[in-house]
């Protein structure tokens, strides 16, 4: 089984990449668009974010808040992983059968331009259940029979109490009560360690079921509709890429160029840690991939010259925070699908402010250089440059590709998107011959599985989203907002600290997805432009993604930089508060975000 779904997965994958890839060559050079594309492309999607959902979690890469669990004992943390299978097992099943009737109602319904069934965009959702659903059982079969059997039997008869007394205490969920407990089920079992993805359809399956007036078919209508969006073709493409430019030695060569340049201040390897996350993470999209790429290649030169590996790991953390508004961003990406934003609009507006938090970082490093008296070391000679320049030609030349494409009017965004995956299969694999056969299967198969998790996750927070919009949560916060409607700034700054504060939590993007949606109209309300605070979300949620002690984030840095969590967490103080500072400037002065928009004429 784990077979077949590799191969599906990377079939689909090829398939999306080559159908948006030649449909810009045949409507650009030969003036004959692929009309059928589009549908080619959201079925491709479709199986990506469901059935890569299901090999996310059979590979355990699903996201999850396991904080809290860390610091219980050992038998607990064993009872609650049984009690997540239970539940992953029972989410399945009830998605998987209140899907059947969406195959049955859409049959009829035809596509465009293919004339096929709309049903076999529903078909991976169904696929994918049942895979889920064989998972979890394989997962407590493998677990300790006496912690399976006594948590078993206390879930099932709970669940069996809960369906025969419906009918009296289904009153009691009137109201708002419902609401309360959808939010419950999702912030509790997230924190007892169940994958944010799966918290979230909970949530929507406990509201469908108190609330009485919904069909269950509602919940797989409004996950496969949010894997349905045009933008999200993008999401697989610039991770694909990142992970290229990760084994094809693309990121290697762009951080000794940067070294040559700026290792001569002081503090001069952190600030190349700088420099090139802002670069990385306009080439690659995903902050995994970036922290990977330029954390691997500069840990042994830190440790060579005698850095605080401690102090690395912090600025590392804190330069992967600059660079969510760094385009192309998978964050942006994500806000685009949610938002009426544009995403070409987010990728220019996103330049300046990154820029402005990075020069604070690195004023901070030469700070603290100065500080500890730090030493300086020789200016490269300007024939390194000129080499490691070289070098770094070819690398940097593919976001001047995706910028003209954009602008050219060659492509949109997300199409334009497929020529970051081309470009960087032909440097790393004709050109530098550094990414064999077997690099790029394992590459295809990791991809497929990172950005199924990360569609499933958009998916489940579509139906959650769907919720909570039913429920009039969001018409509730613009009733509590309405005392500040004369204040953008304190709107602006509770939103900072939302976005800090659940973004952590909730590991970024789950936050985002979540938030986004309905915070976005009352922005606009308070006089705030959406694409300012568009960008203001985004640095918040980095910021929440990578901030210790539970920012997930952070730990990918520390284990990047082969750290402890402890002691990079007190280095990483200073650095939080450089990154607040900078989110302030560009909150509390517009024209960094909307200056580069207005000139090439993108909107506000």
């Amino acid at each position: 089984m784990d077979r077949l779904l590799k191969f599906v997965l990377a079939i689909a994958l090829l398939t999306e990449i080559g159908v948006v890839f030649f449909n810009i060559i045949s409507r650009s050079f030969f003036d004959f668009p692929l009309l059928w594309s589009d549908e080619a492309a959201k079925l491709a999607l479709s199986t990506i974010a469901f059935l890569g959902g299901a090999l996310a979690y059979r590979r355990d890469e699903h996201a999850a808040v396991r904080a809290l669990l860390s610091r219980i004992s050992l038998q607990w943390q064993d009872i609650f992983a049984v009690v997540t299978h239970y539940l992953v097992l029972t989410v399945a099943i009830i998605a998987g059968f209140s899907s059947y009737p969406l195959l049955i109602v859409k049959w009829d319904e035809l596509t465009p331009i293919l004339q096929m069934h709309s049903s076999w965009y529903g078909v991976p959702l169904i696929l994918s259940m049942v895979i889920l659903a064989i998972t979890a059982v394989e997962r407590l079969v493998a677990s300790a029979r006496g912690v399976v059997l006594r948590v078993g039997v206390l879930f099932g008869c709970f669940v069996v109490l809960l369906a025969l007394s419906r009918h009296i205490w289904l009153p009691w969920f009137a109201g708002d009560a419902g609401l309360v407990l959808s939010l419950g089920l999702f912030f509790g079992t997230v924190l007892l360690g169940l994958p944010v993805g799966f918290a979230l359809l909970l949530g929507s399956l406990g509201f469908l079921y108190v609330s009485d007036t919904v069909p269950m078919v509602a919940l797989a209508q409004n996950m496969v509709d949010g894997t349905g969006n045009f933008v999200l073709l993008a999401l697989p493409f610039f991770i694909f890429a990142g992970m290229i430019m990760e084994t094809g030695g693309i990121s290697e060569r762009l951080v000794r160029f940067v070294h040559s340049l700026v290792g001569h201040f002081r503090g001069g390897l952190l600030h190349v840690m700088v420099v090139s996350m802002y670069i990385v993470s306009g080439l690659s999209g995903a902050k995994t991939a970036d922290v990977a790429a330029v954390g691997a290649v500069m840990r042994d030169m830190l440790r060579k010259e005698g850095y605080s590996l401690e102090k690395s790991a912090a600025v590392l953390a804190a330069s992967a925070a600059m660079g969510e508004t760094v385009p192309p961003s998978i964050a942006m990406l994500v806000l685009g699908s949610v938002t009426t934003i544009s995403v070409g609009a987010l990728f220019v507006a996103g330049i300046i402010p990154a820029a402005v938090i990075a020069l604070c970082i690195m004023a901070l490093i030469y700070v603290q250089a100065r500080r500890d008296n730090a030493p300086r070391i020789a200016r490269a000679p300007l024939r390194e440059m000129l080499s490691t320049g070289l070098g770094a030609v070819l690398p940097l030349m593919m976001p001047v590709i995706l910028f003209l494409g954009i602008l050219l009017g060659i492509g949109t965004p997300t199409e334009v998107s497929s020529f970051a995956v081309v470009y960087g299969l032909i440097l790393a694999g004709l050109i530098y011959r550094q990414l064999g056969w077997d690099q790029f299967i394992r590459s295809l198969i990791s991809c497929s599985a990172i950005s199924g998790m990360i569609l499933f996750i958009l998916a489940a927070a579509s139906s959650f989203s769907w919720v909570l919009t039913v429920a009039y949560l969001p018409q509730r916060l613009v009733e509590i907002l309405s005392s500040v409607h004369e204040s953008e700034w304190l709107f602006m700054m509770g939103s900072i600290l939302l976005l800090i504060v659940v973004g952590s939590i909730l590991e970024g993007l789950p936050a985002l997805l979540i938030l986004a949606p309905i915070l976005m109209p009352i922005a606009v309300q308070v006089g705030i432009s959406p694409l300012h605070y568009g960008i203001v979300l985004l640095i918040a949620m980095g910021i929440g993604l990578f901030m210790p002690p539970i920012g997930v984030g952070f730990y990918v840095s520390c284990a990047v930089c082969e750290t402890t969590i402890e002691r990079s967490s007190r280095a990483m103080v200073p650095y939080l508060c450089v990154l607040v500072v900078g989110l302030l400037l560009v909150a509390l002065v517009p024209w960094f975000t909307l200056a580069l928009p207005a000139a090439f004429n993108l909107g506000r």
